[in-house]
């Protein structure tokens, strides 16, 4: 199957649902500076697919979701962090580091996609 639109892409779907679930539980944070950082953090991780999605190559394509893959160990480290820093219930950090890593490996599937297949420019094949 393939698709000409990242909106398609399971991945873009996911890592969208993951930046509102961060915004939601991270809204009521007075730590400005932590806030801001992951919120740029999990943003970065659908930009990045959406990004590399509408460049010209697999290989760009490849090399961007590898950035929305770090971007996600951004998060979760930032996750990991929050409740020892008494900023979220340790609960919720573990609920939002599987989400995390549930988008992760996402994305790892579609990179390893593109990697195996040849696809032509903006027809990529998805999972």
């Amino acid at each position: 199957m393939s698709t000409n639109k990242f909106e398609q892409l399971i991945a873009w779907q996911k890592a969208q649902d993951l930046a509102v679930a961060i915004y939601n539980n991270f809204a009521h944070i007075k730590d400005f500076s932590f806030k801001d950082q992951i919120q740029r953090a999990v943003i970065s991780i659908s930009n990045n697919v959406a990004e590399g999605f509408d460049r010209s190559s697999k290989k760009e394509f490849v090399r961007f979701l590898n950035i929305s893959v770090s971007s996600g160990s951004e998060v979760k480290s930032m996750l990991y962090l929050a409740p020892r820093l008494h900023l979220i219930k340790e609960e919720l950090a573990v609920t939002l580091i599987k989400d995390c890593e549930e988008v992760c490996k996402i994305i790892n599937g579609l990179g390893n996609v593109q990697k195996s297949v040849s696809c032509y420019k903006n027809s990529f094949k998805i999972l």
